[in-house]
């Protein structure tokens, strides 16, 4: 049982930290998709810079089992403009996406009200 908490980190934590790096890899693709969907390019280096950052940190943070709360946090305020913003629950196509950071939401919620387990960084300093 002690490796379920540690399972459930690992499988939150993939999604941000692989779409941390694709957003590194393809900056000027993703300020286009932003600004294609309603950010003002001026804005779009500022906001993907910070998203990265959300991403990583937080994504590293919920795996390694470190600050997890916090890194838990970050990913939340991540996700939930990102939801409202980029994935309409009205259209369709969008559906399943604004569910999927749903569930991401509420995994991100249990592991901020159940912290990291005892297979961690976090129970290491505790």
């Amino acid at each position: 049982m002690n490796y379920i908490p540690l399972a459930a980190r690992i499988c939150l934590s993939i999604i941000f930290l692989r779409s941390g790096i694709t957003k590194i890899m393809d900056f000027s693709g993703t300020q286009q998709f932003m600004n294609a969907n309603g950010i003002p390019m001026a804005l779009t280096g500022l906001l993907l810079a910070a998203a990265i950052i959300f991403e990583l940190v937080g994504g590293l943070s919920v795996l390694l089992g470190y600050k997890t709360r916090w890194g838990a946090i970050l990913l939340i305020l991540f996700l939930v403009p990102t939801t409202l913003i980029f994935h309409n629950p009205v259209d369709p196509k969008e559906m399943i996406a604004f569910l999927k950071n749903l569930g991401l939401i509420g995994g991100l919620l249990m592991v901020n009200y159940a912290g990291a387990g005892s297979i961690s960084l976090d129970a290491r300093t505790e």
